[in-house]
Formats: structure tokens, C-alpha cells, sequence
């Protein structure tokens, strides 16, 4: 009779473990997280992103991979027309990243936007065009023709990152008015990476352009989820559907809002109802005599944050993202309606100014 040492059964698991090949690991995706609004979709969007086809460090896919796995719903590669530093080893293939990009973003389900970066020193600057056809005749010496000629293929075009050398370089010009006299130029980046810049969004709210942010990645971008303290810069765009054609729709109509770093920027009239959407305040379940307790609901994915503008409630009220809090609110007579005034303070409707806000508590 053969007799095997104990030990001779941990060594045959191990090799088979070894030799059978294991199930891939499932791709993860974890969801953005802000509501959407009556009549619209909220769409996460990032619009500027790099390739190795211009000055970006990855192959068109993995932009498509790190979209999906972040929990975003859309992307614009936009690689850069006339800076190509790659070239060497990459040809220059102005839709190629475009090409190789698109069926993994159908496999995902993510909405890919076909796009490009017409690039001059600054000033003038830098424009993302978006929805092209074809991003060729765009390779042109002449700015305002590379301009025209994204307009006639129906591109949706912004100035990126105006102030990225310096606001004396990122100066409104001669050249930024023909553009929008035209009709040529329909938004801005008011912010781009982690900076925000207040003269574009200023800028959006005069001329009536629409914000844009993005978070022009050159480099892997490494995360794995989307949290409130350390997300990509994107565009909340408030779309009919989620579909290509009304996403572009919605930024025509300039329906959008920026999520940069702790702050949500855009018009008042589109972050008032994102605001609504996502802060709720339950029915008072105590009162006493001089006071009532109730529970405040942050459903985004942003920290919210308050400062009293009235004479009742707290001074300031943090709302992490994603919890409910208790609030206790002191008050005279606690049988009695109460009006909470509140400034959203990190939901900027202009340079310096947060979103004024009201909450009213009926009576029992």
C-alpha cells in the first residue's frame, strides 16, 4: 500500500491552483452620485482629455477605462491638432485616437464625444472643439479658419484654461470677440484640473457662454473611485436623455455645472435645482418646548456647506456627502412655521457668491 506524507496534498492543490487558470477579476465601477433634476438627466462628463496621439501618456482605451471605473458617463478626447511630441512613434493621425477609443466605450456604455484642442500660444490661446466629423481640416495655420471650420462641421467650442500662463496672457481679445460675434465660440472652462477661474466664469455669465471643466489629463490618472475631496474636474450637464445628440443639445443651452476639488460653479438657474436635488429635509420627529430636531439628507457627491443668512439655525452647517445629519434648531416657539436662510457657500452662481438658499419647516 502507497502512503503519501500529508504534506504531498498542499503541494498537488498548489500546482493545480497554479496551472488552471483563475476567472478574470470583475471591472469595477463606482457610480457619481448627483441627482437628477426635474425634466433632465444629469450627465458626468469629462471633456478634455489627452492621448499618446498628442501629449498624453496612454493608449485612447485606457482613457476610456478610467472613465468607466470612476463612474463617469462621458468623455471628449481631444487631443491637440498641432502639438504632437509623440509623432516619432505615434504618426500623426488626427482621428485615429477617436477610432481605437470607440468600441470599448461602447462595451462600457460610455457616451464618447469625437474632439480635438486647436492649439496657439497664449494669447489667444487653446479651444476645445467638440462632436466633429472629422478633425483633418482643422490642421491649418490660420486660427479663426480652424475655428470656422469646426463650426461648420456643428462643433460645440470653448476657450480652455484662459489663465493658465497668468491673467494678463489669458486677456480678453479682438480676435475672442469676432469669435463670439460669429457664433463660433460657445463656452469656457471655468475651471481646468484644480484651478477655477473666476474672470471665465465672470466672463459666462456677460456673454452668456457655457461653463465648462475638465480635467485635462496627460498622465494615467490613478483613481479608483470619485470622492468628494479628490475627484477629477467635469461637467454636470443636464441632458433630456442620455444619448450624444441631447448631451450636445444640453451644452448648446449651456445646462451645466462644474465640480472642481469642494465646489460645484455654475448659473444659478441650473445649480439652484442640482442644490434641490440633493439636499432634503425630513418632518421635524421632535419638538419641544423651545426647540426642534429633524434630519437633513446630502444625496450628491459633493460636501454641501451652509452659512446663516437669517437669525435662526446654526452659523454654518457641513454636510458630507452622502449622509444624513441631525440638526437642532433653537426657536421660541417650537409650534410655529421656521424660515432657514442659508448661502451655499461652495455653490458659486458668480466669482465670490454662493447660492442663496431657503428652507421652510412647517408647523406640526
Amino acid at each position: 500500500m502507497i502512503r503519501f506524507h500529508p504534506w504531498f496534498a498542499v503541494v498537488l492543490v498548489s500546482l493545480c491552483l497554479v496551472l488552471v487558470p483563475s476567472a478574470p477579476a470583475a471591472e469595477v465601477r463606482h457610480e457619481i452620485h448627483f441627482p437628477n433634476v426635474p425634466g433632465h438627466q444629469t450627465i458626468a462628463c469629462d471633456l478634455h482629455v489627452h492621448t499618446v496621439f498628442s501629449d498624453g501618456a496612454v493608449w485612447p482605451t485606457v482613457r476610456v477605462a478610467e472613465a468607466w471605473r470612476q463612474g463617469l458617463h462621458a468623455i471628449a478626447i481631444t487631443d491637440h491638432v498641432e502639438y504632437q511630441p509623440h509623432k516619432n512613434d505615434v504618426p500623426t493621425q488626427h482621428n485615429r485616437s477617436y477610432q481605437l477609443a470607440e468600441g470599448t466605450a461602447k462595451a462600457h456604455g460610455l457616451l464618447l464625444v469625437k474632439g480635438a484642442e486647436i492649439t496657439r500660444d497664449t494669447p489667444p490661446g487653446h479651444f476645445n472643439a467638440l462632436f466633429l466629423t472629422d478633425v483633418k481640416p482643422l490642421d491649418t495655420e490660420d486660427l479663426l479658419e480652424a475655428i470656422k471650420r469646426a463650426n461648420q462641421q456643428g462643433a460645440f467650442v470653448f476657450w480652455n484654461h484662459h489663465a493658465w500662463q497668468g491673467a494678463e496672457k489669458g486677456r480678453w481679445l479682438d480676435v475672442h470677440t469676432t469669435m463670439v460675434d460669429n457664433k463660433w465660440l460657445h463656452g469656457m472652462e471655468v475651471c481646468n484640473g484644480d484651478d477655477y477661474y473666476p474672470e471665465a466664469h465672470r466672463w459666462c455669465l456677460q456673454k452668456n457662454l457655457t461653463m465648462v471643466g475638465g480635467s485635462d489629463v496627460h498622465d494615467p490618472d490613478l483613481r479608483l473611485k470619485s470622492e468628494p475631496s479628490d475627484h477629477r474636474t467635469m461637467t454636470l450637464v443636464l441632458a433630456k436623455e442620455r444619448t450624444l445628440p441631447a448631451l450636445k443639445e444640453a451644452l448648446q443651452q449651456g445646462r451645466t455645472a462644474v465640480w472642481c476639488k469642494d465646489r460645484l460653479v455654475g448659473k444659478e438657474e441650473f445649480l439652484r435645482p442640482l442644490f434641490d436635488a440633493s439636499v432634503e429635509l425630513a418632518r421635524p420627529h421632535l419638538r419641544t418646548k423651545d426647540g426642534i430636531s429633524l434630519e437633513v439628507r446630502n444625496l450628491c457627491d459633493a460636501d454641501v456647506r451652509l452659512r446663516r443668512t437669517g437669525r435662526v439655525g446654526p452659523a454654518e452647517i457641513t454636510l458630507p456627502a452622502r449622509t444624513t445629519i441631525l440638526l437642532k434648531i433653537a426657536v421660541s416657539d417650537s409650534s410655529k412655521p421656521v424660515e432657514l436662510s442659508y448661502t451655499a457657500a461652495n455653490f458659486l452662481v458668480a466669482p465670490n457668491t454662493g447660492l442663496g438658499v431657503t428652507f421652510r419647516i412647517p408647523g406640526p
